[in-house]
């Protein structure tokens, strides 16, 4: 990482706020999970996938709701994001749990969504981003 000048603020590389590649790298990964999933006779599985796959996305809009509302005020504090995304999770997490457990074995789709999506998230963000700290140096 490099900087501006001897003691000043860090210079970090801009990080990706569009869905629109994270989106459609997911939109094949769950016509991917349907394909095979109908192939061997289990396409609730591939259902429950693209359920899991909406859940993150929709939890991924709702984070950058939340960060533009709390980042936009004079004194941003990080306990609200901090509770606002605990609650969030945790209300996901249980109802993947749940339709995990009565809707098994093809409910565990909802969990493989949630888990595929998840990294194509992080890696739709991450790379950009490590590229950009690769350049400055």
């Amino acid at each position: 990482m490099t900087t501006s000048a001897p003691g000043s603020a860090p210079v970090y590389p801009h990080a990706p706020l569009s869905f629109r590649v994270p989106a459609v790298i997911a939109v094949l990964a769950v016509v991917i999970a349907l394909v095979i999933s109908g192939l061997v006779g289990h396409i609730a599985f591939g259902l429950w996938f693209a359920l899991g796959a909406a859940l993150i996305f929709g939890n991924a809009f709702l984070v950058r709701g939340t960060v533009s509302a709390i980042t936009a005020e004079e004194n941003p504090r990080k306990k609200p994001l901090v509770f606002n995304t605990a609650v969030r999770l945790g209300i996901i997490t249980v109802f993947a749990l749940v339709i995990a457990f009565f809707f098994r074995p093809e409910g565990l789709g909802v969990m493989f969504g949630l888990a595929v999506c998840q990294v194509i998230l992080v890696l739709a963000t991450v790379l950009p981003v490590m590229k950009g700290l690769r350049n400055q140096s």
